[in-house]
């Protein structure tokens, strides 16, 4: 069996590490993972749902604050691996640990590299529209994401699909080219691709300022936003000043001249947002300030005692 040392952290990683653990041609001899973080209102700390799997097979876990020069890097170096696969690991990995082992370093890269280099392909995808997703497996470089292509498979981006159902679809994904891939690669039948430059776009974190809805926008493009941050980190707008939540919406065919991010449309059943070139959104699901996620009829129940046609989300 091949020595692996595993490097992931969220749940995303996790069926990856499942099967690497029941594979009969793979033994993972170490996992790498983030560090316990303070998570929820409490700020309780948690593990990382990689490390959680990896505890259930009293397998070594190294979760260094940064790996690079740190003692856990001279450990799992020690133990010398044949391979190290990463899968959302959040870290850069070092040079060394790239290049030292026999079959050196390889990712489970959620995006069709070239495209959507970086820490957040998934919500990438979704923002910019595309129509298609999928899972590249690619050799590891100092460069992110930068390495020649070993495999990839596509995947169509439905209509109701957010991060979230991409994710999990994705994982598995992931998790099935893997364990294609690995046979051909130890069996050197793989002839590695190398990207192509001028196709290269980056995904990088998403900052805070990116999550306020822009109502200029078109009423597709805001909700492609919308679905691109649900369930992390979520969009927001303006509502008498405080921040109120976007979680789901519908485009609608129908146009509007109204000033973008007026109210045209509200009922008992329905709000209806102008946005920009003309067109307007249907809110689905919404989370106003201080409240849970609820469905929009459920808000409204309570909001038409103050909400009016007419009135403006993103008024100051």
């Amino acid at each position: 069996m091949y020595k692996v040392i595993f490097m992931g952290t969220p749940e995303f990683s996790v069926p990856i590490l499942e099967a690497l653990l029941e594979s009969e041609l793979c033994e993972v001899i170490g996992v790498v993972t983030q560090p316990d973080r303070k998570i929820g209102r409490k700020k309780k700390l948690t593990p990382p749902p990689v490390k959680k799997k990896a505890l259930t097979r009293e397998i070594p876990v190294f979760q260094p604050e940064k790996l690079s020069g740190s003692n856990e890097l001279n450990e799992v170096l020690a133990l010398n691996p044949d391979l190290v696969i990463t899968a959302a690991y959040g870290q850069y990995v070092p040079t060394i640990l790239l290049h030292t082992p026999r079959f050196k370093a390889i990712n489970v890269h959620a995006s069709l590299l070239p495209k959507y280099r970086g820490a957040a392909p998934i919500h990438y995808a979704l923002i910019k529209g595309e129509s298609e997703t999928g899972v590249t497996i690619m050799y590891m470089e100092k460069e992110m994401d930068a390495g020649d292509i070993l495999s990839q498979k596509q995947l169509p981006i439905e209509p109701s699909d957010t991060v979230g159902s991409l994710f999990e679809k994705l994982s598995l994904i992931g998790r099935d080219l893997l364990m294609d891939t690995l046979p051909k690669l130890f069996n050197d039948e793989i002839t590695p691709k190398q990207q192509v430059d001028s196709e290269v776009t980056f995904a990088p974190m998403i900052k805070p300022s990116e999550e306020r809805i822009d109502w200029n926008e078109s009423a597709e493009k805001i909700n492609s936003k919308i679905r691109g941050m649900n369930p992390f980190p979520g969009t927001h707008t303006l509502l008498n000043g405080q921040r109120f939540k976007l979680w789901k919406a519908e485009p609608l065919e129908e146009k509007s001249n109204k000033g973008p991010g007026t109210i045209i449309v509200l009922n008992k059943n329905e709000c209806v947002v102008a946005c920009g070139k003309d067109t307007a959104l249907s809110l689905q699901e919404v989370q106003p300030f201080g409240k849970p996620k609820m469905p929009v009829k459920d808000f409204l129940a309570g909001a038409l005692n103050y909400l009016k046609e007419g009135m403006r989300f993103d008024n100051e």
